[in-house]
């Protein structure tokens, strides 16, 4: 299996859609093959080193993973991270 996290940093003009963005997360949840899980979230602590807002979904294979990053469900939700979206970090493991 694979986990999929991201944080990221929002441009302080869309910070005010966070709640639309989280929302747009939880709208892929079920119609991925192969997505497992999928959690999000706004950041509540607001400190320094903190990101806005995080990702975290879970695939059965390495293969639907990949097969996510084009499916036609998360390429309108992934257009508009890289819209508002100011800086992200990933991390993707097995376990």
């Amino acid at each position: 299996m694979i986990r999929h996290i991201v944080l990221f940093k929002i441009k302080d003009e869309y910070k005010n859609e966070i709640p639309q963005l989280v929302e747009n997360f939880y709208g892929m949840k079920g119609k991925i093959e192969g997505m497992l899980d999928l959690e999000a979230g706004a950041d509540v602590l607001h400190s320094e080193r903190s990101y806005d807002l995080a990702l975290i979904t879970v695939f059965d294979s390495m293969e639907s993973f990949t097969a996510y990053q084009t499916h036609p469900v998360h390429l309108p939700v992934k257009k508009r991270m890289h819209e508002v979206r100011s800086g992200s970090v990933a991390c993707d493991f097995e376990f």
